[in-house]
């Protein structure tokens, strides 16, 4: 994670207090990076999220499976095999 201060210096304590807000705040997303605006007495905090990666999970001959690499040669037949519909 890339953080950023900008405008002036903040303490490590501080930064560390508003990283762990934002992870409150925003549960089961990853931040990919923080930039801390100092202006006078107040802080701006801007941060992006990152992409979380994902596997797509699809029903084939009846199992949920993200890919074909754990089936033996009889069921990879049954997939090629099976009638594929277009819609």
């Amino acid at each position: 994670m890339k953080i950023e201060v900008k405008n002036g210096t903040l303490p490590q304590v501080e930064i560390d207090a508003y990283v762990a807000k934002i992870k409150r705040d925003n549960p089961g997303k990853y931040i990919k990076s923080y930039v801390f605006t100092v202006d006078g007495d107040y802080v701006d905090v801007d941060f992006e999220y990152d992409i979380i990666p994902f596997e797509r999970i699809r029903r084939i001959t009846g199992y949920l499976v993200g890919g074909l690499d754990r089936f033996n040669d009889a069921k990879r037949a049954e997939v090629e095999d099976r009638l594929k519909h277009n819609i």
